[in-house]
């Protein structure tokens, strides 16, 4: 692919000719070594927008150079950094909205927008994963792709957040502040533009341009907080969920007006003149999507038994500690989201990029816990006294479960490259059944560190399993890899290149 992985654009390398020819009519490089011949005349013009934006093009270069050159560690690191970035911010708008909302608020607020998330997960249909997979490798289809995905979403995720509205006075009635005519069409949409924002992340991995992800996720972020000083002032109840969705809105139209009208015409211009779309894709899609339900079932269920359990307090101490907690899983998802670009390029060397993920991660995910064990109590603070009191516990826990975590996220990347899809569905379910049946017996009894509890011992015990039966998701090598990376008779690339007589 001619776009770099980093989504930057390409410069001379040092040493390159800037032209075929010398001053004289003559190429510049001579001898066996191919040493260039001195010359006079050679200039060098520095490009418009390199002369206009000297700050932007000198971050991208320190950052460049900090990070690994390898491909399949380069955008992982980036997506990471996105992720890191988000969080940071994400930190800075909770502490923000528990200075100007009282613990309730933030408690009531925090679940809606989990349920909204549980929404949007159902109505994106996972096609974000699936854009992450296939989109590589989509060509001159790579727009149509990605069109046809942002529509299924949106529509699906409207039509399920509406319902959930009507649902409202039966299955949480302390979100009843929903059904007033301003909430509710926030809701919905935050609930379809959440869709459209996972998606385009998907795309952008997909097109090897991860540094715009970051990119976003800083827009979406600063946003955010400048609307919810807005609506604090205004002192709207419902002012977190409103600064979410308008800060989902702005978030879009920046990073699709990059994406569609310069990263996706790069990418096409790029692929070969015709390709077919692989065959059992809607199988694909359809086993992928269920499988993510289930586990985006246990990540946003778990924050509405802590609030009809254990009430909007600690609902919101439990949000706040899961927020930071889950900023190891995210190195986890980002990793994996690279191997699966990789992989799609390269089948064959499915393998070994997995190893290079686990080993590296591993290191980073050791330390990353560590620290976060230790600073627990500090990073609490931050939000008030008593989210130190009661989260400590549970942020600890989370940390240590975020281990094997790394571990089941490789297993569900690796499978879903080998389309082994009955693993994929069947390591989230049992996920999801694992950690909201023991959330439901850990919660009363111990609080919110049975939350955090829940977590860690499902997360082993599908970890322990995984080694045990590794023989069944991990390759043993290239052939391996090549192998059953596709059912027979398909591509394990994704889109096929058209014969002669398909033509």
């Amino acid at each position: 692919m001619a776009t770099q992985a980093s989504g930057e654009h390409r410069h001379p390398a040092p040493g390159a000719a800037i032209s075929a020819q010398g001053a004289d009519g003559r190429t510049p490089f001579t001898g066996s070594r191919g040493l260039p011949r001195p010359t006079t005349q050679t200039t060098i013009t520095p490009s418009p927008r390199a002369a206009e934006r000297p700050f932007a093009a000198g971050a991208r270069a320190r950052i460049a150079a900090v990070l690994p050159r390898e491909p399949l560690l380069r955008n992982g690191h980036l997506l990471v950094m996105s992720s890191l970035v988000n969080a940071g911010l994400g930190a800075v708008f909770w502490v923000l909205a528990t200075r100007w909302y009282d613990d309730s608020t933030v408690g009531i607020n925090y679940a809606t927008v989990s349920a909204a998330t549980l929404l949007s997960t159902i109505g994106q249909l996972n096609l974000s994963d699936f854009l992450v997979r296939f989109v590589p490798s989509a060509g001159r289809h790579t727009r149509t792709l990605i069109l046809a995905c942002y529509l299924a979403s949106v529509v699906c995720s409207v039509l399920v957040s509406i319902g959930f509205l009507f649902l409202v006075p039966t299955i949480s009635p302390r979100l009843d502040f929903l059904l007033s005519p301003l909430t509710a069409f926030f809701f919905v949409t935050y609930t379809a533009a959440y869709a459209i924002f996972a998606l385009q992340d998907g795309a952008l991995t997909g097109v090897r341009h991860p540094g715009w992800v970051a990119t976003e996720n800083a827009i979406f972020a600063v946003v955010k907080i400048v609307l919810l000083a807005a609506t604090a002032l205004l002192t709207l109840f419902a002012g977190i969920l409103i600064s979410w969705a308008g800060a989902l809105v702005v978030a879009i139209l920046v990073a699709n007006a990059f994406l569609l009208r310069r990263a996706v015409p790069r990418h096409e211009r790029t692929a070969p003149e015709a390709t077919r779309p692989p065959p059992r894709m809607l199988g694909y899609a359809t086993a992928d999507y269920l499988g993510s339900l289930f586990r985006m079932a246990a990540y946003t269920l778990v924050p509405l038994l802590v609030l009809n359990t254990l009430g909007p307090a600690q609902s919101a101490y439990y949000s706040l500690a899961w927020i930071v907690g889950y900023i190891p899983y995210l190195l986890a998802t980002n990793m994996g989201s690279s191997l699966i670009v990789e992989a799609a390029h390269d089948p064959e060397r499915l393998a070994e990029h997995a190893f290079r993920v686990l080993r590296h991660s591993a290191m980073l995910m050791s330390a990353g816990a560590a620290v976060m064990i230790v600073v627990a109590p500090r990073l609490l603070a931050f939000f008030g006294p008593e989210y130190e009191e009661h989260g400590t516990t549970l942020l600890r826990l989370m940390a240590l479960s975020a281990l094997p975590n790394l571990l089941v996220s490789l297993a569900v990347d690796v499978a879903r490259m080998r389309r082994r899809l009955r693993l994929v569905v069947g390591l989230q379910l049992a996920l999801c059944v694992l950690v909201l049946g023991l959330s439901l017996i850990l919660l009363p009894t111990l609080g919110l560190a049975g939350g955090g509890l829940a977590w860690l011992v499902a997360l082993s015990l599908i970890a322990l399993y995984l080694v045990v039966r590794r023989s069944q998701w991990l390759p043993r090598g290239p052939a391996d890899s090549s192998s059953t990376s596709a059912p027979e008779g398909s591509r394990p690339s994704g889109f096929a290149p058209l014969s002669d007589k398909e033509k």
